[in-house]
């Protein structure tokens, strides 16, 4: 079973849909207890680690930038590697 990593500020679609018709939350706080604000009502809920990692379908935007970058495909992490490359031989 693959180890998934959450940072404070991912966004990331749940399996169910909140009431509100909208299945994006914003993690506010990780650790033993995950606190969520739906991205529809601005609702904030609190879920244990276990039931948060298996209500997770997928993490739609990460704030952490070598992950971020892996979700798109790796064309962002490729494109991002030649402008420093760019950058560091023009001084």
């Amino acid at each position: 079973m693959e180890i998934r990593k959450f940072f404070v500020g991912d966004v990331v679609q749940m399996r169910k849909v909140h009431p509100c018709g909208s299945d994006r939350w914003e993690v506010l706080r990780v650790g033993i207890d995950f606190r969520l604000r739906c991205l529809g009502c601005g609702r904030v809920i609190m879920l244990p680690r276990p039931r948060f990692e298996r209500s997770v379908r997928k993490v739609v935007s990460s704030v952490h930038p070598l992950l971020g970058a892996a979700e798109k495909g790796g064309a962002a992490r490729g494109a991002a590697a030649a402008e420093k490359a760019g950058e560091g031989g023009a001084l």
